[in-house]
């Protein structure tokens, strides 16, 4: 009977794997191999409970388009017009990682003092300066150059200028002549181009963007009666960045109307723009405030449709550097999973004697506050309504408890801070 039973649910199950294996065993069905169930069945994770046979859905981790320290998680790939990297060599040189640009630093100079040292020693060779060089009366082309050897050492004497003055060119060598003013002006060219990159590789403003600070999180919470987004921008050195300006990327699939897909659509998030707000005298840690309003992307997600959404947002600070002159750009990015909905930032700055000091133990924490659930643009419906106290839903101190619990084994920067539940300001 029992037998019959479970074959009736192993029959109106469309997933055998939902079976255990008590069942399986009772049953006699063959084990499954679990490589060849599809990809979608292989990480499902099914429930063990036989009244709940059919899996939540599960979402995804979303894939960084920027990473955290800035970098451009994108690969080109089936590049076929590669000559355009040989077009602008000099950028092709400093963008090379540094082993490589060592390896080839070296190796341009030791094959030019090759075949220097090649033209050198073959002046002498169809001159006849390596079969008369003992001789009296003999005049060579270069005094004491008896071999390929003594012929490279000349080579890098000449290029490198530094003359010992045990070698020596000759006024009777037309041919030799020649060859040295080419050997100078190439020289000069290829300590140009070489050394030229190396400076320009080690004073890259990209290393002073190591010093400009972002937050782990950005939150959302509630300033001045109206919904923000907000993260958190800092600049550990004591010399500034000049002339720095903020500006952030909402990165999301969309689809059109007319149904094309666009994987990687890019949308501007204003963060003061229109009113001058992006430029930042960055002294200080700032907190960088999105006004969720109308022409915002977030203005109809509330809560819980941000938590089913899947996006990125790509924040972008630039300026010049103080000390140089060069313009640095620092980037990061914070993945849907790291905006936190009803948060704020912990304070960072306190007046001391004489001086404001900032506590940068401080900078990535952020504490729980009221914070209603609901969209941006039902909080302003709801405003309109009743300006004073607007009845929206908040977090629940249960669940408020419940989610900052499972946030703080993720995030250790998160804090509480206990406050009202039945008011919003």
């Amino acid at each position: 009977m029992r037998r019959d039973i479970l074959r009736q649910c192993h029959d109106s199950c469309k997933d055998i794997g939902a079976l255990t294996l008590l069942e399986r065993n009772s049953m006699n069905i063959p084990m499954l191999d679990v490589k060849k169930l599809p990809k979608h069945l292989r990480e499902a994770q099914i429930p063990t409970d036989r009244t709940h046979l059919i899996s939540d859905p599960v979402k995804k981790p979303r894939q960084r388009y920027v990473q955290k320290d800035g970098k451009c998680n994108v690969h080109h790939g089936n590049v076929q017009e590669t000559y355009r990297y040989l077009s602008d060599l000099f950028t092709t040189l400093v963008d090379l990682r540094w082993r490589l640009s060592f390896f080839i630093f070296t190796l341009v100079y030791v094959v030019n003092w090759l075949f220097f040292g090649f033209l050198w020693w073959l002046i002498a060779l169809i001159r006849g300066d390596l079969l008369h060089a003992d001789e009296e009366g003999w005049t060579p082309c270069v005094e004491n150059l008896n071999s390929f050897v003594s012929a490279f050492l000349f080579s890098i004497e000449t290029e490198t200028t530094i003359g010992y003055g045990y070698r020596v060119i000759t006024e009777k060598c037309p041919e030799g002549i020649i060859l040295l003013l080419v050997q100078a002006i190439l020289g000069s060219i290829v300590n140009a181009m070489m050394v030229g990159c190396m400076f320009v590789k080690i004073s890259q403003p990209k290393n002073r963007a190591e010093t400009l600070m972002f937050s782990h999180n950005a939150v959302i919470s509630v300033r001045d009666s109206k919904m923000c987004l907000m993260f958190r921008v800092g600049d550990l050195r004591n010399s500034h960045i000049v002339e720095a300006s903020i500006r952030a990327k909402l990165i999301r699939s969309q689809q059109t109307k007319e149904g094309e897909f666009i994987p990687l659509n890019q949308t501007d998030i204003n963060i003061g723009f229109d009113t001058g707000d992006d430029r930042l005298f960055l002294v200080s840690p700032l907190i960088i405030s999105h006004e969720i309003n109308e022409k915002s992307p977030f203005w109809e997600m509330s809560r819980a449709q941000m938590e089913k959404e899947q996006f990125e947002i790509v924040v972008i600070l630039e300026g010049m550097v103080e000390a140089t002159g060069m313009t640095c750009q620092a980037r990061s990015s914070y993945l849907d999973s790291e905006v936190l909905w009803g948060y704020r930032f912990t304070p960072v700055l306190s007046l001391e004697k004489g001086f404001y000091e900032v506590d940068y133990n401080n900078f990535h924490d952020i504490y729980e506050t009221n914070t209603p659930t609901c969209s941006a643009k039902e909080l302003s419906a709801r405003l309109k309504e009743s300006p004073l106290l607007p009845h929206l839903p908040l977090l629940s101190p249960d669940l408020r408890q419940s989610r900052l619990d499972a946030q703080t084994d993720e995030n250790p920067y998160i804090y509480t801070v206990l406050t009202p539940t039945h008011t919003l300001f």
